[in-house]
């Protein structure tokens, strides 16, 4: 279910108050494949609750270039929401999440296993607010990049 990022804090307080735990995972998700389900099934199985913090139309165009998204962010919000390993997206414009992880104060954080702590962008607010970081492992070969150069070499 698509949230406002307004409502998160609330959200996630309301959760804790039921002595459940939140899982916080964030990414740009533009053209799913099977490494984002298998990460996707993965986070959630750290916490109750797994929240999906998802980069803007606006925060992807910075990241990735003028050509992305493929999908737009209400058509990837929808499709992370009808998976059952996913409870909630939230949308955000920054290029990083920390400002929102740190409102939020996830009990875990996933990230792929490609960064480390001492890499991890989002470490100083980890420590800070004492959110357990989990590292997952990548499917080979499966990425968004991969099936847009495959499409773009088959024309």
């Amino acid at each position: 279910m698509l949230i406002d990022r307004n409502e998160i804090r609330a959200l996630v307080d309301k959760i804790h108050s039921e002595g459940k735990t939140v899982v916080a995972t964030n990414g740009c998700f533009d053209i799913l494949h099977v490494g984002h389900v298998r990460y996707l099934e993965k986070t959630k199985s750290f916490a109750d609750v797994s929240i999906i913090l998802l980069n803007s139309d606006k925060s992807v165009k910075s990241i990735k270039g003028p050509s992305r998204p493929i999908n737009n962010e209400n058509d990837r919000a929808e499709i992370l929401s009808a998976l059952r390993c996913v409870d909630y997206v939230v949308l955000f414009d920054e290029d990083s999440p920390k400002n929102l992880l740190d409102e939020m104060k996830p009990d875990v954080y996933t990230k792929g296993a490609d960064y480390t702590m001492e890499t991890l962008p989002e470490a100083d607010i980890m420590r800070k607010n004492n959110t357990r970081v989990e590292f997952i492992d990548f499917v080979k070969g499966k990425s968004t990049t991969g099936i847009i150069n495959k499409v773009r070499s088959e024309k």
